[in-house]
């Protein structure tokens, strides 16, 4: 199919209608992109029919409807598996991009799988969640093939208008996913846990909000002091040192206990650093933590 300017219009099928896959068709179609959809379980697909969407009978006739196959299932080994019940004919010629929770193993086990299929492959990491895909603060995370992303672009762009591609290992984007979501549950774990400490103490949590924002504004800079220090492999304690901070997380081990609160996670942070103080490196400042994180491993 062509437009009046006789540039071909996209297909594009979704296999997998979960909320994210239906977020995903439902931006596709949104933009005029003419759409086919496939879930197993038929009912999911019939909102996305009446919003122009094409339901396939089978996933086989999904794939051989378009040429761009965006796959969004629970995980990479439930994507191989319905892809191995296509025919090879109808992979033929086409983009998958599979969209799914991974491991970096994980997502390097689907390339190598797609490879000896003959299947073009790319491989993405959708962080942001179902309303946001489509606007225009919608990040994908692509790795692997990157002729397939950008012959791909337009029409991926329309999903998120971010969409950069972060390295030809296909495991990168799930290495920078789980890297990036371990800072985002951090983040929220420490403030609930903070909340509980400091509501057993008469505040509520929405009095603490300020002092905890006042906590985020210092951290863009502390954490490029504290990649410098892990790329350097130098560990200063000129403005801070583990033997000073080890005292001050004790208190926060001792403070959640007269609370009532769980003391885990602090006790965590405790124990990291009491470790590197009693292997020497008490003089040393935080950062030095990421070498007691690579050797306990």
């Amino acid at each position: 199919m062509t437009n009046d300017l006789d540039t071909p219009t996209p297909t594009v099928s979704v296999l997998g209608l979960g909320p994210m896959g239906s977020a995903l068709a439902q931006a596709l179609l949104s933009a005029g992109t003419t759409t086919t959809v496939w879930n197993r379980t038929e009912s999911k697909a019939r909102p996305l029919e009446h919003a122009g969407a094409v339901i396939a009978p089978d996933a086989a006739a999904a794939v051989a409807a378009s040429d761009l196959v965006i796959t969004c299932l629970r995980d990479h080994a439930s994507t191989r598996e319905l892809l191995d019940e296509v025919p090879p004919e109808a992979l033929a010629g086409r983009t998958v991009v599979v969209f799914a929770s991974s491991t970096p193993g994980e997502a390097r086990r689907t390339q190598e799988w797609a490879e000896t299929r003959g299947i073009d492959l790319l491989i993405g990491a959708i962080m942001v969640p179902t309303p946001v895909i489509g606007t225009p603060d919608a990040l994908i995370l692509y790795s692997g093939r990157q002729d397939l992303l950008e012959a791909a672009r337009s029409t991926l762009e329309v999903l998120a208008p971010r969409s950069p591609f972060v390295g030809t290992d296909p495991g990168m984007a799930s290495v920078l996913d789980t890297a990036m979501l371990e800072v985002f549950f951090t983040g929220m774990t420490a403030f609930l846990h903070a909340a509980a400490v400091v509501t057993a103490n008469g505040l509520s949590a929405a009095d603490f909000v300020p002092w905890a924002n006042s906590m985020l504004d210092i951290l863009p800079d502390t954490f490029r002091g504290l990649a410098a220090d892990t790329d350097r492999g130098e560990y200063p304690g000129n403005e801070d040192n583990l033997a000073m901070e080890l005292s001050a997380l004790t208190h926060m081990v001792e403070t959640s206990r007269d609370a009532g609160v769980d003391p885990g996670l602090p006790t965590l942070m405790r124990d990291l650093a009491r470790e590197a103080v009693e292997r020497g490196h008490g003089a040393d400042g935080w950062s030095r933590i990421v070498e007691v994180l690579r050797e306990s491993s």
